[in-house]
Protein backbone atom coordinates (compact mmCIF):
# COMPACT_ATOMS: atom_id res chain seq x y z
CA UNK A 1 0.00 0.00 0.00
CA UNK A 2 1.28 3.58 -1.11
CA UNK A 3 2.03 6.38 1.34
CA UNK A 4 0.09 9.32 -1.02
CA UNK A 5 -0.02 13.27 -0.75
CA UNK A 6 -3.70 12.60 0.46
CA UNK A 7 -2.47 10.61 3.45
CA UNK A 8 0.24 13.10 3.95
CA UNK A 9 -1.88 16.44 4.04
CA UNK A 10 -3.90 13.63 6.78
CA UNK A 11 -1.27 13.71 9.00
CA UNK A 12 -0.85 17.76 8.85
CA UNK A 13 -4.47 17.48 9.70
CA UNK A 14 -3.79 17.83 13.66
CA UNK A 15 -6.98 16.98 15.61
CA UNK A 16 -7.59 20.47 18.46
CA UNK A 17 -7.76 18.54 21.73
CA UNK A 18 -7.37 22.18 24.13
CA UNK A 19 -6.66 25.61 23.32
CA UNK A 20 -3.18 25.33 22.62
CA UNK A 21 -2.74 21.21 22.66
CA UNK A 22 -2.95 19.50 19.40
CA UNK A 23 -2.59 15.69 18.20
CA UNK A 24 -1.26 13.44 15.07
CA UNK A 25 -0.46 10.59 13.96
CA UNK A 26 1.99 8.83 12.77
CA UNK A 27 3.19 7.11 8.67
CA UNK A 28 6.39 4.59 9.38
CA UNK A 29 8.73 5.62 6.42
CA UNK A 30 10.88 2.75 7.22
CA UNK A 31 13.32 3.69 10.27
CA UNK A 32 10.49 2.15 12.47
CA UNK A 33 10.32 5.59 14.53
CA UNK A 34 8.63 8.92 13.78
CA UNK A 35 10.36 10.48 10.84
CA UNK A 36 11.81 13.52 11.72
CA UNK A 37 10.07 15.93 9.06
CA UNK A 38 6.99 14.72 9.98
CA UNK A 39 7.59 16.28 13.52
CA UNK A 40 8.94 18.86 12.06
CA UNK A 41 5.80 19.69 9.66
CA UNK A 42 3.01 18.52 12.57
CA UNK A 43 4.59 21.23 15.27
CA UNK A 44 4.70 23.69 12.53
CA UNK A 45 1.00 23.77 11.69
CA UNK A 46 0.35 23.43 15.27
CA UNK A 47 2.14 26.76 15.96
CA UNK A 48 0.17 28.48 12.81
CA UNK A 49 -2.95 27.23 14.67
CA UNK A 50 -2.55 29.34 17.75
CA UNK A 51 -1.73 32.48 15.23
CA UNK A 52 -4.82 35.02 14.35
CA UNK A 53 -3.29 36.85 11.75
CA UNK A 54 -3.90 34.60 8.75
CA UNK A 55 -1.52 36.83 6.91
CA UNK A 56 1.09 35.71 9.36
CA UNK A 57 3.77 33.87 7.68
CA UNK A 58 6.34 31.20 9.56
CA UNK A 59 9.63 33.03 8.84
CA UNK A 60 11.67 30.56 11.01
CA UNK A 61 11.94 27.09 12.90
CA UNK A 62 14.20 25.70 15.06
CA UNK A 63 13.95 22.33 16.55
CA UNK A 64 16.20 19.71 18.73
CA UNK A 65 15.09 16.02 18.39
CA UNK A 66 15.04 14.72 21.64
CA UNK A 67 13.93 10.86 21.51
CA UNK A 68 13.13 8.31 18.82
CA UNK A 69 9.13 8.80 18.22
CA UNK A 70 6.75 5.91 18.21
CA UNK A 71 4.87 5.48 15.12
CA UNK A 72 2.21 3.72 16.62
CA UNK A 73 0.91 6.30 19.45
CA UNK A 74 -0.29 9.56 18.66
CA UNK A 75 1.80 12.85 19.12
CA UNK A 76 0.56 15.61 21.21
CA UNK A 77 1.60 19.32 20.33
CA UNK A 78 1.39 21.65 23.09
CA UNK A 79 2.30 24.99 22.09
CA UNK A 80 3.32 28.17 24.15
CA UNK A 81 2.16 31.46 23.17
CA UNK A 82 5.52 32.96 23.81
CA UNK A 83 4.61 36.55 21.99
CA UNK A 84 2.24 38.16 19.95
CA UNK A 85 3.34 41.48 18.50
CA UNK A 86 2.21 44.32 15.96
CA UNK A 87 4.74 42.02 13.38
CA UNK A 88 6.08 39.15 15.16
CA UNK A 89 4.35 36.11 16.26
CA UNK A 90 6.92 33.35 18.51
CA UNK A 91 6.03 29.98 19.64
CA UNK A 92 7.32 27.16 21.56
CA UNK A 93 5.99 24.03 20.91
CA UNK A 94 6.80 20.62 22.65
CA UNK A 95 5.81 17.53 21.29
CA UNK A 96 5.38 14.37 23.82
CA UNK A 97 4.63 10.44 23.53
CA UNK A 98 4.38 8.61 26.82
CA UNK A 99 4.50 11.84 29.42
CA UNK A 100 8.08 12.69 27.30
CA UNK A 101 9.06 15.41 25.66
CA UNK A 102 10.70 13.70 22.13
CA UNK A 103 10.96 17.20 20.48
CA UNK A 104 10.51 20.69 20.83
CA UNK A 105 10.52 23.51 18.30
CA UNK A 106 10.52 27.18 18.80
CA UNK A 107 8.98 29.30 15.56
CA UNK A 108 8.55 32.47 14.34
CA UNK A 109 5.86 34.35 12.24
CA UNK A 110 5.67 37.27 10.52
CA UNK A 111 3.22 39.41 8.79
CA UNK A 112 3.80 40.34 5.37
CA UNK A 113 6.73 43.59 5.06
CA UNK A 114 8.71 45.38 2.43
CA UNK A 115 12.34 45.32 2.44
CA UNK A 116 15.38 45.59 0.71
CA UNK A 117 16.01 42.06 -1.11
CA UNK A 118 19.05 39.80 -2.40
CA UNK A 119 20.11 36.24 -2.61
CA UNK A 120 22.48 34.08 -3.94
CA UNK A 121 22.48 32.66 -7.44
CA UNK A 122 21.02 28.60 -7.86
CA UNK A 123 23.79 26.44 -8.96
CA UNK A 124 23.83 25.57 -12.38
CA UNK A 125 22.94 21.69 -12.56
CA UNK A 126 20.76 20.07 -14.83
CA UNK A 127 16.41 20.79 -14.52
CA UNK A 128 14.11 18.05 -13.55
CA UNK A 129 13.22 17.19 -16.92
CA UNK A 130 14.68 13.79 -17.92
CA UNK A 131 16.19 13.04 -15.04
CA UNK A 132 15.02 9.39 -13.39
CA UNK A 133 12.69 9.81 -9.81
CA UNK A 134 14.90 7.79 -7.05
CA UNK A 135 11.51 5.62 -6.50
CA UNK A 136 12.36 4.07 -9.85
CA UNK A 137 16.17 3.92 -9.01
CA UNK A 138 15.46 2.00 -5.84
CA UNK A 139 12.95 0.06 -7.21
CA UNK A 140 15.62 -1.37 -9.81
CA UNK A 141 17.74 -2.55 -6.94
CA UNK A 142 14.77 -3.93 -5.17
CA UNK A 143 16.64 -7.61 -4.95
CA UNK A 144 19.33 -6.25 -2.60
CA UNK A 145 16.98 -4.27 -0.16
CA UNK A 146 16.66 -6.13 3.12
CA UNK A 147 12.93 -7.61 2.78
CA UNK A 148 11.78 -6.09 5.93
CA UNK A 149 11.81 -2.64 4.83
CA UNK A 150 11.61 -3.15 0.76
CA UNK A 151 7.88 -2.32 0.94
CA UNK A 152 8.47 0.82 2.16
CA UNK A 153 11.61 1.78 0.26
CA UNK A 154 9.62 1.07 -2.87
CA UNK A 155 6.29 1.92 -2.65
CA UNK A 156 4.54 5.37 -3.61
CA UNK A 157 5.61 8.62 -2.20
CA UNK A 158 3.66 11.41 -1.80
CA UNK A 159 6.87 13.91 -3.04
CA UNK A 160 8.55 12.85 -6.13
CA UNK A 161 12.25 13.38 -5.48
CA UNK A 162 14.84 13.41 -9.04
CA UNK A 163 18.11 13.70 -7.77
CA UNK A 164 21.25 15.18 -9.78
CA UNK A 165 23.69 13.42 -8.65
CA UNK A 166 22.30 9.64 -7.24
CA UNK A 167 24.24 7.51 -5.34
CA UNK A 168 23.96 3.88 -5.28
CA UNK A 169 23.00 3.33 -1.52
CA UNK A 170 24.73 -0.43 -2.33
CA UNK A 171 28.07 0.78 -3.67
CA UNK A 172 28.60 4.49 -2.35
CA UNK A 173 32.30 5.45 -3.65
CA UNK A 174 33.52 8.42 -1.66
CA UNK A 175 32.82 11.53 -3.37
CA UNK A 176 32.53 15.72 -2.54
CA UNK A 177 29.88 16.13 0.01
CA UNK A 178 27.29 17.96 -2.16
CA UNK A 179 23.76 16.76 -3.35
CA UNK A 180 21.65 18.15 -5.58
CA UNK A 181 18.14 17.00 -5.98
CA UNK A 182 14.94 18.54 -7.64
CA UNK A 183 11.54 17.60 -5.50
CA UNK A 184 7.59 18.60 -5.82
CA UNK A 185 4.62 16.71 -4.56
CA UNK A 186 2.49 13.97 -6.08
CA UNK A 187 -0.05 16.25 -7.05
CA UNK A 188 -1.87 19.41 -6.80
CA UNK A 189 -1.79 21.53 -3.35
CA UNK A 190 -4.41 23.46 -1.34
CA UNK A 191 -3.17 27.33 -2.04
CA UNK A 192 -2.91 27.49 1.83
CA UNK A 193 0.57 28.38 2.40
CA UNK A 194 0.83 27.06 5.92
CA UNK A 195 0.51 23.87 4.22
CA UNK A 196 2.99 24.58 1.64
CA UNK A 197 5.33 25.40 4.27
CA UNK A 198 4.38 22.28 6.14
CA UNK A 199 5.21 19.97 3.68
CA UNK A 200 8.37 21.47 2.55
CA UNK A 201 9.45 21.23 6.40
CA UNK A 202 8.73 17.33 6.02
CA UNK A 203 10.65 17.34 2.87
CA UNK A 204 13.66 19.06 4.10
CA UNK A 205 14.82 16.29 6.49
CA UNK A 206 14.75 13.59 3.71
CA UNK A 207 18.20 12.70 2.20
CA UNK A 208 19.73 15.84 4.07
CA UNK A 209 22.18 13.58 6.39
CA UNK A 210 22.81 12.15 3.66
CA UNK A 211 24.96 14.53 1.69
CA UNK A 212 27.75 14.24 5.20
CA UNK A 213 28.23 10.54 4.40
CA UNK A 214 29.28 11.51 0.46
CA UNK A 215 32.96 11.60 1.39
CA UNK A 216 33.10 8.63 3.68
CA UNK A 217 31.45 6.06 1.40
CA UNK A 218 29.49 5.52 3.76
CA UNK A 219 25.24 4.78 3.14
CA UNK A 220 22.09 4.48 5.28
CA UNK A 221 21.94 0.67 4.37
CA UNK A 222 25.14 -0.03 6.47
CA UNK A 223 24.23 -2.01 8.97
CA UNK A 224 27.03 -0.97 11.43
CA UNK A 225 25.38 2.99 10.53
CA UNK A 226 23.41 4.47 13.00
CA UNK A 227 21.94 8.25 11.75
CA UNK A 228 19.20 10.14 13.09
CA UNK A 229 18.50 14.25 13.03
CA UNK A 230 19.65 15.88 16.31
CA UNK A 231 18.45 19.67 15.50
CA UNK A 232 16.91 21.31 11.93
CA UNK A 233 16.06 24.47 11.16
CA UNK A 234 14.87 26.38 8.45
CA UNK A 235 14.35 29.86 7.04
CA UNK A 236 11.50 31.06 4.92
CA UNK A 237 12.62 33.57 2.71
CA UNK A 238 10.19 33.92 0.10
CA UNK A 239 6.73 32.45 -1.07
CA UNK A 240 6.93 29.36 -2.97
CA UNK A 241 4.54 26.03 -4.20
CA UNK A 242 5.50 22.68 -3.37
CA UNK A 243 3.43 21.14 -6.07
CA UNK A 244 5.91 22.84 -8.33
CA UNK A 245 10.06 21.82 -8.86
CA UNK A 246 11.88 23.01 -6.40
CA UNK A 247 15.80 22.15 -6.69
CA UNK A 248 17.37 21.70 -2.88
CA UNK A 249 21.10 22.14 -2.71
CA UNK A 250 22.41 20.13 0.12
CA UNK A 251 26.04 20.29 1.34
CA UNK A 252 28.28 19.32 4.64
CA UNK A 253 30.99 21.55 5.80
CA UNK A 254 32.11 19.31 8.44
CA UNK A 255 31.60 15.93 10.02
CA UNK A 256 33.47 14.78 13.47
CA UNK A 257 32.67 13.40 16.78
CA UNK A 258 30.62 11.20 15.38
CA UNK A 259 28.28 14.16 13.83
CA UNK A 260 27.63 15.54 10.72
CA UNK A 261 26.77 19.11 9.57
CA UNK A 262 24.44 20.18 6.71
CA UNK A 263 23.23 22.79 4.97
CA UNK A 264 20.27 23.41 2.25
CA UNK A 265 19.05 26.20 -0.26
CA UNK A 266 16.34 25.96 -1.61
CA UNK A 267 15.10 27.24 -5.03
CA UNK A 268 12.19 27.44 -6.77
CA UNK A 269 12.40 26.40 -10.60
CA UNK A 270 12.97 30.00 -11.90
CA UNK A 271 16.11 30.67 -9.71
CA UNK A 272 14.50 32.23 -6.07
CA UNK A 273 15.83 31.09 -3.52
CA UNK A 274 12.94 30.42 -1.21
CA UNK A 275 14.62 28.81 2.25
CA UNK A 276 17.42 27.39 3.65
CA UNK A 277 18.02 24.78 5.94
CA UNK A 278 20.93 23.49 8.48
CA UNK A 279 21.25 21.00 10.17
CA UNK A 280 23.57 18.26 12.63
CA UNK A 281 23.03 14.81 12.96
CA UNK A 282 24.10 11.63 14.29
CA UNK A 283 26.29 9.56 11.98
CA UNK A 284 27.70 7.04 14.58
CA UNK A 285 29.61 4.18 12.89
CA UNK A 286 29.99 0.72 15.05
CA UNK A 287 33.02 -1.62 14.75
CA UNK A 288 32.07 -5.03 13.20
CA UNK A 289 31.50 -7.43 15.48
Amino acid sequence: MGFSLEDLLALLDLERIEHNIFRGQSVDIGSGSVYGGQALAQSLVAARYTVGDDTRRAHSMHGYFILAGDVAAPIVYDVDRLRDGNSFATRRIVAIQHGRAIFNMAASFQSPEDGASHQTEMPDVPGPEGLTAELDLLRAIADRIPPKVRHFYTRERPIEVRPVDPVNPFDPAPTTPVSYRWLRTHGPMPDDPLLHQAVLAYASDYGLLGTALRPHGLSFVQPNLQLASLDHAIWFHRPFRTDEWLLYAMDSPAADQARGFTRGQIFAQDGTLVASVAQEGLMRVWEDT
